[in-house]
């Protein structure tokens, strides 16, 4: 892994309580969709006078010309110091690492479990594989407790109309504590949703992203109905 500096060039709310960092894309900084990066913030923005690192997967895919990352703002010292991080701002970037990358076997479907935050990697895996037009069929189930919370749900639903080898299942299962409407499914993921997205699709990869918790259910949940280890590929959160 190589280790450069980048630029923040901006900074944008997505739901509630979670932001978007826009940094400007190094030069030759290549990657692959789903990797991820450690940024690095200098010591004189952090309390204490330490420079500090976290991993985050990068929502921006290969063919955009800016790095971007989201998180939840968590009341750390490493997401106080990125709030507060100045436009303009040079930060070490290191990476990119992680393999939660599509399968090359384009004839596999691929079905993707975000929870909450989780749907970074496969937002930017979504972006590159419309815009490269690839004949793989995908299907992303999309968890979070309320509309609010949902980061990227408008722009996952865009995707959908624009992209017809790819169907979003997102459900809210807090929707008693939401503000916003909603039409679409309110149950947990578990095994008859499962079973309803796997219906008809022929030998799928599964991949996985969330919290620890909800990467061990969904794993368990997915060998209970039938899927080999093989066929699963997951990323746990932590600290998000």
């Amino acid at each position: 892994m190589s280790t450069c500096q980048a630029l923040l060039q901006a900074r944008e709310e997505v739901a509630v309580g979670t932001m978007a960092f826009h940094f400007q894309r190094p030069a030759g900084f290549a990657f692959k969709a789903g990797q991820a990066i450690d940024l690095i913030l200098p010591a004189a923005e952090v309390a204490g006078g330490q420079s500090q690192r976290h991993a985050f997967s990068l929502v921006s895919a290969p063919f955009e010309d800016e790095l971007v990352i989201t998180t939840r703002m968590r009341d750390s010292v490493f997401k106080r110091a990125l709030r507060m991080l100045p436009i303009g701002a040079l930060v070490e970037i290191e990476g990119p690492f992680g393999s939660l990358i599509l399968h090359s076997d384009r004839a596999r479907p691929a079905i993707f479990i975000a929870g909450g935050i989780g749907i970074t990697p496969f937002v930017s895996v979504l972006r590159q594989a419309t815009h490269d037009r690839l004949p793989q069929e995908m299907v992303l189930l999309y968890s979070n407790r309320r509309p609010e919370d949902a980061a990227f749900l408008p722009e996952l639903q865009n995707l959908e109309r624009h992209n017809a080898k790819f169907h979003l299942v997102p459900t809210m299962t807090a929707m008693g504590k939401s503000a916003m409407p909603w039409q679409g499914e309110t149950r947990h993921i578990a095994e008859d949703l499962l079973r309803k997205t796997m219906n008809g699709l022929q030998k799928p990869v599964f991949y996985v992203a969330g919290p620890p918790g909800l990467v061990a259910a969904m794993c368990d949940v997915l060998n209970r109905v039938g899927v080999n280890d093989d066929d699963i590929r997951s990323e746990e959160f932590y600290g998000y």
